[in-house]
């Protein structure tokens, strides 16, 4: 066993529980915001450590892996603000525990909620 296939083993493991990780969060936070974050963060980095990994497992494979792992680390999180902006957008609001609601909601001045836009008509 090379060295370079101990470097891959370690990796690979390493993604896969970064992937665990990413869907245990999507399953287990509350709204909408917090599952993006948990699974962005997660995937990118196990998506990313995985397929560096399969790159130190096939060295020709390695050109094409570094180009994947870019393109993750842009879509990813481009994605994620996407998705998120559209949710805010159609009125799905964090979930927010605290009893001063109204300074918890960065966005509110930018696209203001529906019960605002009602009263001031």
């Amino acid at each position: 066993m090379s060295i370079m296939e101990i470097i891959a083993g370690i990796l690979i493991i390493i993604g896969s529980i970064f992937l665990f990780l990413g869907a245990l969060g999507i399953y287990r936070m509350p709204d909408i915001y917090n599952r993006l974050q948990a699974g962005t963060k997660a995937t990118t980095l196990g998506a990313m450590s995985l397929i560096l990994g399969v790159g130190f497992l096939e060295p020709t494979w390695m050109l094409k892996s570094l180009v994947l792992i870019i393109f993750i680390a842009y879509s990813n999180p481009i994605s994620s603000h996407a998705l998120a902006r559209a949710t805010y957008r159609r009125g799905h609001y964090p979930l927010i525990l605290s009893d001063d609601k109204e300074n918890m909601d960065a966005y509110q001045e930018v696209v203001p909620h529906e019960k605002e836009k009602e009263e001031k008509i």
